[in-house]
């Protein structure tokens, strides 16, 4: 589940917790609310420890070329 997931699912389950006055025999909606409102914060904690380890991998394998340039007295300057 990514973040878009995760935030959809926060925001179904908020709208279906507080702002539905629908009454269905059977089913609670504001439960179903919550639930889906638990299950996007778990899955938006789960995609944060997920995407965690590999920006911090890609940040340490950036490797930096250092050219040195060192004139070698044997070598003839270069022509004009």
């Amino acid at each position: 589940m990514d973040i878009g997931a995760s935030l959809f699912l926060l925001g179904l389950g908020a709208v279906f917790a507080f702002a539905v006055t629908l009454d269905l025999p059977g089913i609670n909606i504001h439960a179903v609310g919550w639930i889906l409102m638990l299950m996007g914060a778990i899955g938006l904690l789960v995609t944060f420890m997920y995407w965690r380890p590999r920006r911090a991998a890609a940040a340490t394998s950036v490797v930096e070329e250092r050219r040195v340039y060192a004139d070698d007295p044997h070598q003839p300057p270069p022509p004009l």
